[in-house]
């Protein structure tokens, strides 16, 4: 299975994952990428050195100098040259995708097209650099402000997206003149091995330096080097919320620049009035789709009181008719959790839930047996709880749903913004001034909020990002590539006398 997915993306069996460019740097030291879906070992990468490390900055900062003086649209062409080159490795790339994070096929694929989707965006947004002329207060001058490129900009993936959040990152940060180095998560290294080689095809057939795009690999430590380095001017980090408190920090130490894009806590809001037909299957993907390893998977759902028992109901039915296994056969809705230590935070949030007062209405647990044989798959559990138990208030990542009443809107909404959480939340109703409520300021809290969808799948076209310990971070549409460019303000005179701002006086 690991040969028949990487021969088409040129992948040998053992591989090395420090990049930068064309150059392969190697070391002793290597991590083991285990497949989630069967336990087996699908290939071996190198873990980055500080040598190697020290090499690949330096090249960076060449490449740098060198990518920031082409025009911003020449270099909107090489991106989507790069679109162009995934979409011809799709079908790897997804397979990849699912085969070394434990993702379903079919959202192996659509992680693929987003890839696609950011730079198809990019491309166009590489003619829309736009800074404003302002009028100044001073006769014969002109102002406006224009944007520069930062430098090098870091990303730190996480592995329940282990090539669109880069590609996120990497689109703008390239059209915007910066070069990007990656470290992605120790847990899914191939996937950033494979995604160099396809944008190295492109930057050499352009014949452009090493560097606009370099890998390192490694745990934490290797993303601290990152985080600590004066010489990178933007860390761009997804995962955890305490991993982002350490970013942050030691970002903000340097005085360097930072998107976070941390936990999600999200939930749906069921009203009285809601379709169930129509919104059950975005609840049901909300919750197990990535076997709820997204950040803006379903965690909770915030139920009206006058249907709570019919939606129950709906839902473990539903739950029951659910297919487990291998997520490279599309029968299968729910493939594994990406490892031991995954499952064992999924079975102590429900022991927690049954300590802290909750009752587990659909049971979760780990699946033994052959087609299990990796000890990573389980069955997704439902719970009924209380918003304030202390194991709702943090994330887990596993396909586990809790479910609560309300009474009344202001209610629903309160128990929906009472997490510290804020990135995806969702009102399912066919009430006008239900949704309106819930989308003006004194409804929900979140960067993301939705009206009859659920909260999972955002597309580019927005800027995705969340509030609270959710980070604050936005990345991909809108106007998100003003955080990887700095702004310059610049005021010119053409006047023959010198004329001071706020009408000052100065004369000598």
């Amino acid at each position: 299975m690991s040969i028949e997915i990487l021969n088409p993306l040129r992948l040998g069996k053992s591989n090395s994952g420090t990049w930068c460019g064309t150059s392969v740097f190697t070391a002793k030291e290597r991590i083991e990428s285990i497949s989630p879906v069967d336990g087996k070992k699908i290939a071996t990468v190198s873990v980055t050195k500080q040598t190697d490390y020290e090499k690949i900055i330096k090249q960076a900062q060449i490449a740098q100098s060198h990518w920031r003086s082409i025009p911003a649209p020449k270099r909107g062409e090489i991106v989507r040259q790069i679109a162009d080159e995934l979409r011809k490795n799709k079908t790897a790339l997804g397979k990849l995708v699912s085969y070394e994070m434990g993702k379903s096929l079919q959202e192996g694929y659509g992680e693929v097209q987003e890839m696609i989707d950011i730079c198809d965006f990019a491309v166009g947004m590489s003619r829309q650099l736009y800074g404003l002329t302002m009028h100044s207060e001073r006769p014969n001058h002109r102002m406006y402000e224009q944007w520069h490129p930062l430098g090098i900009v870091g990303v730190i993936s996480a592995f329940n997206f282990p090539v669109a959040v880069w590609a996120w990152n990497a689109a703008l940060a390239w059209i915007c003149g910066n070069v990007v180095i990656w470290k992605a998560s120790e847990k899914t290294p191939l996937c950033s091995v494979a995604c160099q080689q396809i944008v190295n095809r492109v930057f050499t057939k352009n014949k452009l330096p090493d560097g606009i795009s370099s890998i390192i690999t490694g745990n934490y430590s290797v993303g601290e080097w990152m985080t600590t380095d004066k010489r990178i001017a933007l860390i761009s980090a997804t995962g955890s919320t305490r991993m982002g408190k350490q970013v942050g920090m030691k970002v903000a130490e340097r005085f360097g620049k930072s998107i976070l894009e941390l936990g999600g806590n999200n939930a749906i809001i069921i009203s009285h009035t809601a379709d169930l037909k129509l919104v059950l299957p975005a609840i049901i993907f909300g919750a197990i789709g990535t076997a709820g390893q997204r950040c803006t998977t379903t965690r909770r759902l915030i139920i009206h009181e006058s249907i709570y028992d019919e939606v129950k109901e709906v839902l473990k039915k539903a739950y029951s008719q659910l297919n487990i296994g291998n997520p490279l056969d599309e029968k299968n809705h729910i493939g594994p959790l990406i490892d031991a230590k995954a499952v064992e935070a999924f079975l102590y949030a429900m022991r927690q839930v049954k300590k802290q007062g909750g009752k587990i209405f659909v049971p979760g647990k780990k699946l033994e047996g052959k087609s299990y044989n990796s000890g990573c798959y389980v069955s997704p559990c439902i719970a009924e709880v209380e918003n304030h138990y202390d194991i709702v208030q943090h994330e887990t990542f596993a396909p586990i749903l809790y479910i609560m009443k309300y009474k009344t809107m202001e209610e629903a909404i309160a128990m929906q913004n009472d997490v510290p959480q804020g990135l995806s939340s969702s009102i399912m109703t066919e009430s006008l001034r239900e949704s309106e409520l819930f989308l003006s300021s004194s409804g929900s809290d979140c960067g993301i909020a939705n009206v009859n969808i659920g909260t999972s799948g955002a597309e580019i076209g927005g800027a995705f990002g969340g509030e609270k310990e959710t980070g604050g971070g936005r990345e991909s549409g809108s106007d998100a590539w003003k955080a990887y460019m700095r702004r310059q303000t610049n005021t010119i005179s053409y006047s023959k006398t010198l004329t001071l701002a706020q009408g000052i006086k100065f004369d000598f």
